[in-house]
């Protein structure tokens, strides 16, 4: 009887035993997904230099296109469709990303080689990062002041990899922590180098990582890596959409026919009312060289990627891609950037957290660069600072409703070189399906266009009675804009000397 009493007490020992170390087991596990779940997310920060928004795979803009690796972020994440840069530029665009100002306010609003953002009364994003225990990297163009040595390492960051303006796509000199040498190689593969060497060997491991990858590519001349040279050799590229590549110009501003002509504006050469119709001649070697570059690029974003996966964070790491500006591909007989057409401004933008995001989110409202930095700060569980005109994404991110999303944007831009190569200064307010141009010009007309049923931006409107109160509707909202976001383009010395005189638009 006692040997069965002390059996049955050790079977009750066993099983509470049992249980109890079932209990903390769960315990333990739900403790561990807790701190999986809350652990602060890493940031990887792709920015591509003049990559059109349609230049995807995806998009099927160019059939042959295949960039697996950046379809990749939308498949499994998020496409901001209207994502739009403040200024259509290499530095302004950069410094916005980072300040989450627009560039009246950070001061950088041209490419010019003395300027670089107020660091102390605008901090990027990866400063107040670091303030939160974070490990930085900057890899890849900076482009604004063209500093040496330790000078040209900009705040906010613990390791630095980059170059002088837009470097060099072959053999490039950079700067590494203040070092400058040579560096041997083609610049989009070296730049994937230093990320990846940065992410296995060169950081923290117990810290959360923000590492920007900004590339050079796709920027022209567009020189491709010797190992896609003769990519889509046997391709054609398409015509532009809605037949942009036939634009003359009818009813549009008198400088924008210059500035296809390529007169020089202290010209007094008369400029016809519309330019002859004809299929402007498209650069195809300029143009097939630059979606070349773009092999190299999703090339490099696979093997970041592939490394994020082997090291076990690529589910907990913000994946952002993006460019700095929009270009044309010959829409409107143009190259290059910086007007206020929907190919200068939009920008493609994928973000990749499935945590947070879910597979093939598609996102309508207009989001604009300087977003970027408080979006990043609200993941990382930071406050947006008081200077910062963006706002977070996040709840756009996961799929809700904002009811007080911004209905309308601005942009901007300052001659930043010559007539009429860049085109004049300009401010564009943009709603969803309206868009007005002003150029500031006393003696040439605006630009005024229906998006919805001319998204090629052909037809401009702004003489068209039956619009006069949309005219006046986006004439008031600019005002208001200009008002939220303090614009004030006379800060600055040089806009002095370029700026012409304002007026009432005279509509001829």
């Amino acid at each position: 009887m006692k040997i069965n009493t002390v059996v049955n007490l050790s079977l009750i020992f066993l099983l509470m035993s049992f249980i109890t170390l079932v209990s903390c087991s769960k315990l333990g596990t739900q403790k561990n997904q807790k701190t999986s779940i809350s652990k602060q997310p890493n940031f990887l920060f792709v920015l591509v230099d003049d990559q059109p928004f349609d230049a995807l795979g995806m998009s099927g803009r160019y059939p042959f296109l295949e960039t697996p690796n950046i379809d990749r972020l939308a498949k499994e994440g998020a496409q901001v469709e209207n994502f739009f840069v403040t200024q259509s530029i290499c530095s302004p665009s950069r410094a916005s990303f980072l300040t989450g100002t627009y560039p009246h306010i950070h001061g950088v609003n041209q490419n010019n080689r003395h300027v670089d953002p107020k660091w102390d009364e605008f901090a990027p994003y990866s400063s107040h990062l670091q303030k939160e225990g974070y490990e930085t990297a900057h890899v890849g163009k900076i482009h604004m002041a063209h500093y040496k040595g330790k000078e040209h390492i900009r705040p906010g960051f613990d390791y630095w990899f980059s170059f002088v303006g837009q470097g060099k796509y072959f053999d490039p000199p950079v700067n590494e922590n203040g070092k400058e040498y040579q560096e041997k190689g083609y610049m989009t593969d070296i730049l994937t180098e230093k990320a990846i060497s940065w992410l296995k060997e060169k950081r923290d491991p117990n810290k959360p990582f923000s590492l920007n990858l900004w590339h050079k590519a796709v920027h022209q001349p567009h020189l491709p890596a010797p190992r896609h040279a003769d990519l889509y050799k046997d391709e054609k590229l398409p015509i532009p959409p809605y037949n942009t590549h036939k634009e003359t110009f009818k009813g549009k501003p008198e400088w924008q026919r210059k500035k296809t002509y390529g007169f020089d504006w202290k010209d007094n050469l008369p400029i016809p009312a519309e330019l002859p119709e004809q299929e402007w001649p498209i650069n195809y070697d300029r143009n097939m060289d630059l979606l070349r570059c773009l092999s190299s690029i999703d090339e490099s974003l696979g093997s970041v990627l592939a490394t994020l996966e082997e090291m076990g964070e690529l589910d907990n790491t913000v994946i952002i891609y993006s460019s700095d500006n929009g270009y044309f591909m010959g829409e409107h007989t143009f190259l290059d950037k910086r007007l206020a057409y929907e190919n200068s401004m939009r920008v493609p933008m994928l973000i990749r957290y499935p945590k947070l995001i879910k597979p093939n989110t598609l996102i309508d409202e207009q989001c604009l660069n300087i977003d970027m930095a408080p979006t990043i700060l609200n993941l990382a569980g930071i406050d947006k600072p008081d200077y910062m005109q963006g706002e977070s994404m996040v709840n756009l991110l996961k799929g809700k409703k904002e009811d007080n999303w911004r209905k309308s944007i601005l942009f901007e831009y300052y001659l930043d070189t010559y007539w009429p190569y860049a085109g004049p200064n300009q401010i564009a307010v943009r709603t969803e399906r309206y868009k007005l141009v002003d150029a500031f010009l006393k003696n040439d007309i605006d630009e005024l266009y229906d998006l919805k049923a001319d998204p090629g931006e052909m037809n401009n409107l702004i003489n068209n009675p039956e619009y006069d109160k949309i005219e006046a509707d986006l004439r008031n909202e600019a005002t208001k804009l200009k008002k939220q976001y303090k614009y004030n383009p006379n800060r600055d010395w040089w806009l002095k000397e370029v700026l012409r005189s304002k007026g009432t638009k005279q509509k001829h």
